[in-house]
């Protein structure tokens, strides 16, 4: 089985940065993309961000030069660092990756159970 699992979740004050870090664990045999939605209550879910295996991002334009995505194939995890943050940024933050579990070469797509993310003075 596979897992992901998100933590760095918190309270910042607006203008303050975080850091989330998320990790896959499990029988992996290839990881491809990975990526960071969020969704704020009442809202759908949205991508904050994403990264290819190969290291190329795209952002969501409301984060843009603000947050930084990156990834850590070592250790099968990936980052979202978060600087100066809004209360607009309030949500829970999920992140995804595309897996080959075991010796496969298909990918699913596996979700973590999310973290808090909360911007307020």
């Amino acid at each position: 089985q596979v897992q992901l699992v998100e933590s760095g979740g918190g309270l910042a004050q607006p203008g303050g940065s975080l850091r989330l870090p998320c990790l896959a664990s499990g029988r992996i045999f290839s990881i491809n993309a990975m990526g960071w939605y969020r969704q704020a209550p009442g809202k759908e879910r949205e991508l904050v961000a994403g990264i290819t295996s190969r290291g190329l991002t795209n952002y969501a334009e409301s984060v843009k030069g603000r947050f930084t995505i990156s990834r850590d194939n070592t250790k099968n995890t990936v980052y979202l660092q978060m600087n100066s943050l809004k209360p607009e940024d309030t949500a829970v933050y999920y992140c995804n990756a595309d897996i080959a579990y075991a010796s496969s070469t298909s990918y699913n797509r596996y979700w973590g159970q999310g973290t808090q993310v909360t911007v307020s003075s």
